[in-house]
């Protein structure tokens, strides 16, 4: 009898990995990079100390452990940063992991992007195989949102989203619901991405890393969101799942669809099924904790991956149950100390 088909053996129970609490690691979010274009007021302070360019995994070092990942059965990779884009070369890692679409063991290759660069390479990412990809934007407003992002040009990220909708691209815009920024702009947001047949996603502020301000004055509970929304559209849940951590429902009225990330007021771990690499190589069982695993260091002493496939294993057996995100009302200091930009979105 010939071989297995590699996606039923990737099904296979002895290679798929499973954390302690019975949860199949299928979601591998992948940082190439802590650097970004923008500045945003809830993710980095304005004077950001970025990583040494000798401390990052290669891009074939990305491409070796995401391939690891995939032959365990992981089935989604998403490209993340810092912004994804701005890493040089960054294309040739799409182009390359594209092979596992191909192969039929990869369900979907994704990226999430503050949209600058989307005029570049929008047309080469659905080359590549991604068919949808996720677009933070906060605000409609071109002042708002440069005092929001520091650095960024809404007119620029707009421009990106023509050019990837008219690449084919599917996308889905991310905004984080920030008090007294930008919520009262959450209807006029909705019914503009819906208008453009794009989801939204809304999205709590996260206590992790120093910024310049207090977290507490940004936060604001997607409870209360949702509830004024209820009281102006019909919503009706749904069971969407996209992999992540979003609950989802139809706004009847427009006809799109309206997700929701509560790591604050509403956790999301018991589904938890994703774990994040760094682009120095430290994996992480979860985004509120701070074990991590090193993979930079058995992916560079063996061109075997034995050793980096027996850290994957060990490393997933530690994941935790939940995670510790807490926004501190006393000490005024984050959960965690390190950015969004080092782990990843």
């Amino acid at each position: 009898m010939g071989a297995l088909p590699a996606h039923l053996e990737n099904s296979d129970t002895g290679r798929s990995l499973l954390d302690p609490f019975g949860r199949a690691i299928t979601y591998l979010r992948v940082s190439v990079t802590d650097r970004c274009d923008f500045r945003c007021v809830y993710c980095m302070s304005e004077d950001m100390a970025f990583l040494p360019k000798r401390d990052l995994l290669t891009l074939e070092e990305i491409d070796r452990i995401c391939s690891a990942f995939v032959d365990r059965g992981v089935r989604k990779l998403r490209i993340t940063g810092g912004e994804p884009l701005v890493r040089r070369d960054i294309m040739t890692l799409f182009g390359s992991l594209s092979r596992h679409l191909d192969s039929g063991v990869l369900d979907e290759l994704t990226v999430t992007t503050n949209g600058s660069q989307l005029a570049r390479h929008a047309k080469e990412l659905a080359a590549c195989g991604v068919k949808r990809i996720n677009v933070s934007i906060d605000t409609l407003d071109p002042e708002k949102f440069r005092r929001i992002t520091r650095w960024g040009d809404l007119t620029k990220v707009l421009q990106g989203l023509d050019a990837a909708q008219n690449a084919g691209l599917k996308v889905k815009i991310n905004t984080v619901a920030l008090k007294g920024v930008n919520e009262d702009e959450i209807e006029a947001l909705l019914e503009w991405a819906h208008g453009r047949g794009m989801d939204l996603t809304l999205i709590e502020v996260m206590p992790l890393g120093e910024i310049d301000g207090q977290r507490i004055d940004q936060f604001l509970p997607l409870s209360l969101v949702r509830a004024r929304l209820a009281g102006r559209y019909t919503l009706e849940d749904l069971a969407d799942r996209t992999g992540g951590p979003a609950r989802y429902v139809r706004v009847k009225e427009t006809g799109g669809r309206l997700g929701f990330i509560t790591p604050m007021t509403h956790n999301f771990c018991e589904s938890c099924n994703r774990v994040r690499l760094t682009c120095t190589g430290q994996l992480f069982m979860c985004l509120g904790q701070e074990d991590a695993a090193d993979l930079r260091a058995p992916v560079r002493a063996s061109e075997s991956n034995e050793l980096l496939e027996r850290s994957i294993v060990d490393a997933i057996a530690r994941k935790p149950k939940g995670h510790d995100f807490i926004i501190d009302r006393r000490h005024a200091r984050p959960a965690l100390s390190r950015h969004m930009s080092v782990t990843g979105g």
